[in-house]
């Protein structure tokens, strides 16, 4: 319960950020496309953290990373207050965040694990990914209440988050050991099961570029559009909530994420490949509803869409997974497993694409245009799912 604590407080403070652009936007005078260049710029620390921990983890075990993680986390999020007004030290700390999260999401859910080694079969991994889920979900949710109805809605809630995080730090410091050498695991929103990345350099297979590889951006994808685009879209049409309102789009469309996923797998283990084509099914109706939503902006249409949408992040996230895991033998498994995070962490750069086309042409032809590109994807899924 102490290390899971930590990464439901790392995972707390890795979205408050979200509810928090539009007030960015509208004290900092910022443009939507840089707002949402802040929000993805978040993968750049993530991706070689997420990485690099797991070796880390290995040669000096769990608690000797985690611990500085902690600290990390901290000063990140004391970044991002100190600089509320200042647009690059906002970038930088949105960086730093995705460093601490990454480098958190290995070791800390592999302690958890193995401190739960006499607790039944999967016990270990779902603790912590509901850790880490429970938090994804519920730190956008307070950010976004405090900064609504508390005054310094750019500073409070880091404040929070590090007030939560020296607590989880000095919880967690001294926490016991199992083993130093155990093998890692890497955890994604909800996801248990994902083998560590172990240095390979063997390439993948044309089955994982050609039939899995074309799905794994929309995993990422489909939550970014749930709680940045569709909050900046109905934003301006409820003042006095709005902020509260993105939170709340945060907890809905990741929640719904989540919860989605272990009848997924049940579903994927009957039968192989469905899971993916209907995660790219509700991708297909989820981009006509923010259309909709940018042509009627209502509350309730815009909660519809996320849920939609957070359907298609976890049927996409475990139909990939699982995928991978059938089509790379044991040896190849882990890079391919790393590969497509990479991936699927490409679609935190959507809101960005669409703000900056979004300035050239209407927010109906920008979504449209992204719906051919799913069709693309959904044709591969069709075709990997015949071919299973």
């Amino acid at each position: 319960m102490r290390v899971a604590f930590a990464l439901f407080v790392v995972g707390w403070g890795a979205n408050e950020f979200s509810p928090l652009l539009l007030v960015y936007r509208a004290e900092n005078g910022l443009t939507p496309t840089f707002v949402n260049a802040m929000f993805a710029a978040y993968v750049l620390g993530l991706v070689p953290a997420l990485l690099g921990s797991a070796a880390l983890a290995g040669r000096f075990g769990h608690r000797a990373v985690l611990r500085p993680v902690m600290v990390f986390s901290a000063l990140a999020s004391a970044v991002l207050a100190i600089g509320e007004s200042n647009s690059v030290l906002l970038f930088i700390g949105r960086v730093l965040y995705g460093m601490a999260t990454g480098a958190a999401m290995a070791p800390g859910s592999t302690w958890v694990k193995e401190l739960s080694s006499d607790a039944p079969a999967g016990t270990g991994a779902r603790r912590a990914a509901m850790s880490l889920s429970g938090g994804f979900c519920l730190g956008p949710v307070a950010a976004g209440v405090l900064a609504e109805w508390v005054a310094g809605p750019k500073v409070v809630p880091y404040l929070v988050h590090i007030a939560l995080t020296a607590v989880a730090a000095a919880v967690v410091w001294n926490a016991p050991m199992r083993s130093q050498h155990a093998p890692d695991h890497l955890v994604a929103i909800g996801e248990p099961d994902v083998p560590a990345t172990r240095p390979s350099h063997a390439a993948l297979s044309t089955h994982f570029w050609g039939r899995i590889a074309p799905m794994a951006p929309w995993v990422f994808a489909c939550p970014s559009l749930g709680i940045v685009t569709i909050p900046a879209l109905v934003g301006q049409h409820i003042s006095g909530w709005s902020i509260a309102f993105s939170g709340a789009m945060s907890g809905v469309t990741l929640g719904i994420g989540v919860l989605v996923q272990q009848p997924a797998r049940d579903l994927e283990a009957q039968r192989p490949g469905v899971v993916s084509l209907l995660g790219m099914v509700a991708v297909l109706v989820g981009i006509p509803m923010v259309a909709l939503v940018a042509w009627q902006p209502n509350p309730l249409l815009a909660v519809a869409a996320g849920a939609v949408l957070g359907c298609g992040y976890g049927l996409n996230l475990v139909g990939g997974l699982t995928r991978v895991e059938h089509a790379a033998d044991a040896t190849h498994l882990a890079m391919t497993n790393a590969v497509f995070y990479c991936l699927t962490y490409l679609g935190f750069f959507l809101p960005m694409i669409i703000a900056a086309l979004a300035s050239r042409w209407h927010t109906q032809q920008v979504m449209a245009g992204l719906w051919i590109a799913a069709v693309a994807s959904a044709a591969v899924a069709l075709a990997a799912r015949r071919a299973a």
